[in-house]
């Protein structure tokens, strides 16, 4: 016996429209959320020993840092007056060179701060070529 003739039963419909707002939400969410930082990297030359010499030897770029932050270019007493002034100084010091090697030699109480002004200059001047110097312990 079936008491509903006239009337037609109605299809359940699933909403896609809910669905796709749902999903563009969330993508919104995730695109905000995740961070796209590229880290940059220093390259710094670390000298070898024990190696052949090299035919094209270009002249190195001697900075000295001492404890009392007291700066000097290929032994010549430099002051300090900013990171420009030290990326002028080394352009001058390295002449035509187009990427000289840039080594620093810190006093081991010298400050942090001295050392990054001199890496700052030599990037500011274009060079990415630097090393630095220590000295083995006594044994």
């Amino acid at each position: 016996m079936n008491f509903q003739r006239g009337q037609s039963r109605d299809e359940p419909e699933i909403n896609l429209i809910a669905l796709i707002d749902v999903l563009l939400v969330i993508l919104i969410f995730l695109m905000v959320t995740t961070s796209y930082a590229k880290f940059s990297e220093l390259q710094i030359n670390l000298p070898e020993a024990g190696g052949d010499a090299s035919s094209s030897q270009e002249k190195a770029i001697h900075v000295s840092v001492d404890s009392s932050e007291h700066y000097a270019i290929n032994n010549q007493g430099v002051t300090y007056a900013g990171v420009g002034k030290m990326a002028a100084a080394l352009k001058r010091a390295a002449g035509d060179q187009t990427d000289p090697t840039i080594i620093i030699n810190a006093d081991a109480k010298a400050p942090h701060q001295s050392v990054i002004n001199v890496m700052e200059a030599a990037r500011q001047a274009g060079y990415g070529r630097i090393t630095f110097t220590t000295q083995s312990q006594p044994k």
